[in-house]
């Protein structure tokens, strides 16, 4: 099937979402099959579980074990093509300003891309300019990890804390925790984040000043979150370190645009890191702002996971639908997201080091996909962006596992699992994955009222031990979590997302919603700071919460 063009972003002549030949016959299939049970799917095809899975770039795909017939993956499939999903992937490639209501272009994928390639965005060739960074990061890093970075007093840098918010956080905590395994164990990383000064404080509690290294991670340097704590750090680094400024530049360091705020602050302008405004935060943990994982893990290391990052951008630029892991999960969680009514989907590694994936995934879907206009501005009709949530391993097995299996909503499932553990201590990897395989044949096969019988249940106990069953899951394998099969794990759920949101005609790529709040938080800063008891200016309950606020916080301990 021909696929439109996309131009200035916008998929031309591709017909609104409900109007869509595919999605029509969508609709109609979904009644005919929404009550098949996958035991019966599984009954009828013995060889089910051999044929619907897909490998490509080290990961392993099993998705048998969803609600789905061979013509609801043909129909699926029809409608990524009638959606345009190839022609506007290309767009992204080739750096067309997709992301309309900013006017840029969309070129994560630049970051991870080799030397040779070229992209050009505005006129010019924006890979020599990734690359310039890498290696400058690079060479900072060896700096630092060797111990010739010296700080004020002449001592080595022990300690690093990334100050940031949103994308420049979450993908570095995230990064750090699952490569903790391949950091340089005799230095401490750290992360802050949040406005409450409790972060900062723990943050900071039991290190010296003369041995931390703060990165500060703001685009623009003026991220309030992120200025505030900021500041706060540049008071305690000098109050340890006797007052001197110039102290300042030596355990301070940007990633930022702006070189005259960063400099203003006392940071060496040739300590700051630049990334551009063609990368949207979320996106961004490949780029400078992953300066502290590349502290933490080594640039080797680094360019292995930007490796991983580009091996799965190529699978998914270049593989048919039928086989491309991203456009499969991304159709599949559609498929439930708007045929099935089902709102979240869990994500579930097996993987201790994966504890922060889940966290990072709620940025990555939720603030692409949380969209409730098209492309044109019109409303959307249909569900779009799913809530993403989860926890690792065993761990939530023991807590909302129950609702997944026996609850009354549908939860589709993603499990990540490895082959090998990173750090093997007897029976403790094969009980892990023994658990991965159990739920999920117990999610989608359940226990029947037979069967519990049989088990020697009483009659009266019987309602309150069936499983129903019929709960889908994708399982995706690697060999071992390394920094490279982590990039393919990112680069993976980013696609997902774009595949997406081509499909619902929605700009993945602004993120409008996380302003109001911040506009009308500026307006009550004063509010709260001021010492006369301010002018009602809001609605009953927050003048009021504003003046029970003032009385808790003037009264004393």
């Amino acid at each position: 099937m021909a696929t439109a063009a996309v131009t200035g972003g916008k998929n031309e002549g591709i017909a609104p979402l409900p109007r869509r030949k595919a999605w029509k016959a969508l609709q109609s299939h979904y009644k005919k099959v929404r009550e098949l049970h996958l035991r019966q799917l599984f009954a009828d095809d013995p060889k089910r579980g051999q044929r619907m899975n897909a490998e490509a770039v080290g990961l392993f795909l099993d998705y048998s074990k969803n609600r789905i017939t061979d013509e609801t993956l043909k129909l699926l499939l029809e409608l990524a093509e009638e959606s345009g999903l190839r022609s506007r992937m290309e767009a992204m490639f080739r750096g067309e300003k997709i992301n309309t209501t900013e006017k840029r272009a969309v070129l994560h994928v630049a970051l991870r891309a080799p030397k040779d390639s070229s992209i050009v965005v505005d006129g010019q060739d924006v890979v020599p300019q990734v690359h310039i960074v890498l290696d400058k990061m690079a060479q900072f890093s060896n700096r630092v990890r060797s111990g010739e970075w010296k700080g004020h007093t002449g001592k080595g840098i022990r300690n690093v804390i990334n100050v940031g918010i949103g994308g420049s956080d979450l993908g570095p905590v995230m990064a750090y925790e699952a490569l903790k395994f391949y950091s340089q164990r005799n230095m401490t990383f750290r992360f802050v984040s949040n406005v409450d000064g409790t972060d900062f404080a723990e943050a900071v509690q039991d290190l010296d000043p003369s041995e931390t290294l703060f990165i500060i991670s703001s685009k623009t340097f003026t991220t309030l979150e992120t200025m505030t704590n900021a500041h706060t750090a540049r008071d305690w680094s000098l109050k340890g370190l006797g007052g001197d400024e110039k102290a300042v530049a030596k355990h301070f360091v940007a990633v930022s645009t702006n070189a005259a705020d960063v400099a203003k602050f006392g940071i060496d302008t040739a300590n700051m890191f630049e990334f551009w405004d063609w990368v949207g935060g979320r996106y961004s943990m490949d780029s400078a702002i992953g300066l502290s994982t590349m502290l933490a893990i080594g640039p080797e290391n680094f360019r292995a996971m930007l490796d991983g990052f580009h091996q799965m951008d190529v699978h998914f630029r270049t593989t048919p639908f039928e086989r491309n892991l991203p456009v499969l999960m991304g159709l599949l969680a559609l498929w439930y997201n708007d045929f099935f009514g089902a709102q979240t989907v869990a994500v579930l590694p097996y993987e201790q080091y994966l504890k922060r994936f889940p966290a990072y995934l709620q940025q990555l879907t939720m603030e692409s996909n949380g969209k409730h206009v098209t492309l044109d501005g019109a409303p959307v009709t249909y569900n779009t962006g799913p809530v993403y949530w989860g926890e690792p391993g065993t761990n939530g097995q023991h807590s909302f596992y129950q609702l997944i299996h026996q609850g009354t909503r549908l939860i589709p499932c993603d499990f990540i699992g490895f082959g090998q553990p990173l750090n093997p201590l007897g029976r403790h990897h094969d009980m892990l994955m023994a658990n991965v395989f159990a739920q999920t044949e117990a999610l989608a096969f359940g226990k029947t009222p037979e069967q519990v019988k049989a088990d020697g249940t009483p009659d009266w106990l019987v309602p309150h031990r069936v499983f129903e069953g019929n709960r889908p899951s994708n399982t995706i394998l690697a060999q071992r979590l390394t920094p490279e099969v982590l990039g393919k794990l990112v680069a993976l759920y980013e696609h997902i997302v774009f595949t997406q949101g081509t499909i619902w005609q929605i700009n993945s790529f602004d993120q409008w919603g996380v302003e109001l709040g911040k506009v009308l938080a500026q307006r009550i800063i004063p509010e709260l700071e001021g010492q006369a008891e301010p002018a009602p200016a809001h609605d009953s309950s927050t003048n009021n919460l504003i003046h029970r606020y003032r009385k808790l916080k003037a009264a004393s301990l």
